[in-house]
């Protein structure tokens, strides 16, 4: 047997002409998050906006070789972060996934809060560091427990979440007509009950509410214009979450599974998802301010929410709402691109 430790390589010949990309992956309740550490040129801008328009003009190569097959998969998630200044508690960052960037990303704000910590990018305190991810939706409060020089659990506080339709009238092709809510939680979903479509989402076939959900997000986008109040940026429908109904705060948790971008389908409850799931249930007085509700998701992992505040957004009544979850590291990578690779971009299998 040949002992691999032993052979001799010649990395100069084996890796000629070779992009070079190093990651540090994570996960939150199942849902992975690849952070790039090193590999990537500069990003022009001086907001996060300006950051991500020049990365998905100039660089979107660099998200589908990390995002997509044989390095990634369909539902791969990741993130760009960026700290202007060293051990400073504030950072900037990019969420990507299959289709694109995201506006917000709660799981991964979650991760990124541990990871700043464990990694010393911040002076840790005690019994919580707290940090600032300014995001595309806007600057997110994080806080990070530490206590005896251990990072454990994350929560953050969301940008102003609000109810943007209630029963609002959508044909889906195949399924018929359906009356859903829409609200943002730092990205626009719609939200519906899994009896409304005839589901049941303890026991009905996952690829079938993938394949639903992403019908439901398609038609919605077709047929429901999406207009921030205050950014043009945040004007458009993310996803589909169906939930299993128990939207009051007697009825206990509530699991919900979200499709979004390209079908891609949330292994976490989505910390966003959470977060405008709470604003419709407070709208429609299923909940109230500073009642506490954990939700789950299609492989039982668990975030808990509540809303904290009340604000106005333009002329939509608003909440902050906070989240809580844990997030855990799963390993460090090295990637390599050889120029003459003819599927330099990677793959996606239909779904």
């Amino acid at each position: 047997m040949v002992d691999i430790n032993k052979m001799k390589v010649n990395s100069s010949v084996c890796l000629k002409q070779v992009l070079k990309v190093t990651t540090h992956d994570m996960h939150t309740g199942g849902e992975p998050l690849r952070i790039v550490t090193s590999g990537m040129p500069d990003i022009l801008g001086s907001t996060i906006l300006q950051k991500r328009e020049y990365v998905k003009r100039h660089l979107d190569h660099y998200r589908k070789f990390l995002m997509n097959e044989p390095r990634g998969h369909k539902d791969m998630y990741g993130a760009i972060l960026f700290q202007d200044k060293p051990l400073s508690n504030e950072f900037g960052v990019l969420f990507m996934h299959n289709e694109g960037y995201s506006s917000m990303c709660g799981h991964g704000v979650i991760a990124l809060g541990r990871y700043v910590v464990d990694y010393e990018l911040v002076v840790p305190k005690s019994p919580e560091t707290p940090i600032i991810f300014n995001c595309p939706c806007g600057p997110v409060k994080t806080y990070v427990e530490y206590i005896n020089n251990s990072s454990g659990p994350v929560h953050f506080e969301s940008v102003p979440a609000f109810v943007y339709r209630l029963g609002a009238e959508v044909h889906v092709p195949t399924i018929g007509r359906l009356s859903v809510d829409i609200a943002f939680g730092g990205a626009f979903y719609v939200i519906i009950s899994d009896r409304e479509l005839s589901l049941d989402i303890n026991s009905s076939p996952q690829s079938q509410m993938i394949d639903i959900g992403g019908k439901i997000t398609e038609a919605a986008r077709e047929q429901i214009p999406i207009l921030h109040p205050e950014s043009s940026e945040l004007s458009f429908l993310y996803g589909t979450i169906i939930t299993d109904g128990r939207d009051r705060f007697t009825d206990g948790p509530s699991t919900n599974i979200c499709i979004f971008a390209d079908k891609q389908m949330d292994r976490s409850p989505t910390g966003s998802g959470v977060t405008a799931r709470i604003a419709l249930q407070v709208k429609k007085g299923l909940m109230q301010i500073d009642e506490e509700k954990e939700f789950r998701s299609i492989i039982g992992s668990s975030f808990t929410a509540r809303a904290i505040s009340e604000i106005d957004v333009g002329k939509y009544p608003a909440v902050i709402v906070e989240v809580s979850g844990m997030a855990y590291h799963t390993g460090d990578h090295t990637f390599y691109l050889e120029n003459q690779d003819p599927i330099k971009d990677g793959f996606q299998l239909p779904r």
